[in-house]
This record gives structure tokens, sequence and C-alpha cells, in this order.
């Protein structure tokens, strides 16, 4: 890792390794492998969430052995920090969603408030199913009440957890692997 400077530079000693780069890459090319069956041919919008999500979104469509039309989503609730409630949208999609499987893909699941919306969304514009890709998913009983993810990379502990797309107050995204906080209270996840 490059030296870091920040507050990522002050937790980073302290963090713990999760999955290594060669979990997330295998984790990855699983999911791409379970999209390409599930679409069984068939041309998706794939849909990324910004910024996070491109990290993850961008091995993941290689992985895919489907024709795609991309396109990209930007909302957040957290606007730099690590907690938020509201939905801000700053770029919705430009692709045609209706009659079309949307492929949503982000770094992670956690409460699920941001993909309960951005999915919301693209039913609303009439896509025909919208399919959840994630390469993270924290274990929790916190998450929006229905709300489930359709293909999973890895799972992580309910702790912050940062890397690989994931950020520390707006640092860290491009780490190698996935990191999580050993110490209980810095950061709210």
């Amino acid at each position: 890792m490059s030296a870091q400077h920040g507050p990522l530079a002050a937790v980073l000693p302290r963090a713990e390794c999760l999955h290594e780069r060669g979990a997330v890459e295998a984790a990855i090319a699983r999911i791409g492998a379970e999209i390409t069956a599930a679409l069984r041919g068939e041309r998706a919008v794939f849909l990324t969430v910004m910024n996070g999500g491109m990290f993850f979104a961008a091995p993941l469509a290689f992985a895919i052995d489907a024709d795609l039309e991309f396109d990209y989503v930007h909302a957040s609730r957290y606007r730099g920090g690590t907690s938020g409630h509201d939905i801000e949208w700053i770029r919705r999609p430009q692709a045609r969603l209706s009659g079309r499987t949307v492929i949503l893909v982000d770094d992670i699941l956690d409460e699920g408030y941001t993909l309960e919306a951005l999915r919301d969304f693209c039913i609303a514009e009439g896509a025909k199913r919208v399919l959840v890709a994630v390469l993270c998913l924290k274990r929790h009983d916190r998450r929006v009440r229905g709300l489930r993810a359709d293909f999973v990379g890895l799972e992580v502990p309910d702790r912050y957890v940062f890397g690989y797309g994931l950020d520390y107050h707006g640092q860290g995204r491009n780490l190698p692997g996935i990191f999580a906080l050993r110490d209980e209270g810095v950061g709210d996840g």
C-alpha cells in the first residue's frame, strides 16, 4: 500500500484485512458467471452506483459474458461522511429502463436505503426486473425490509469497512483489499 495521509493514515495501521485482492477478484469472477447464467443472452442495462460501485463494476463487467448497455447513477446518503438519511440525487441514469432487465451494481449492501431508492426508481421507470449485485454484504439485522442482493461477492462483519471502492472519510477506495476498523466506536459505518 502506498503512503496515506489524512484520516485514513490514522486508522490503516490498526485495520484488519478481511479480504485480500485475490479473494475479491475470485468473488467478482464468480458473480460474473452467475449474472451470465441469469441473463441467458439477454441484453441488460448495467447500472453502476457511483462512486464506490465503479471499482467493483469495471472488473465485473469483464466477467459477464453478455451484451450490456452501460450507464451509471450517482446518489448518496453520506456526502463524504459516515452516516446520513436522505437520498441526494446527483445523476439519474440516461438509458431507457422500461421493459428491460437492470443490473444495479454497488460496493456494499449495508442497511440498504440507497439501494432501495435506486431499485424503486428503476421499477418506477418500468424495468421488467432489477438484479442487485454487490461486492460486500454487511452481516446485521438492520437491513431495509424486503431488500436483498441477488448477487453477493463477500460478506463482511458489522464494522466500518473500506477499500476496493468503499471509503473511509473519502479515502481508501483504491486500496487493493477490503479492510475493517478494529476499534469499536471509530467512525460510524
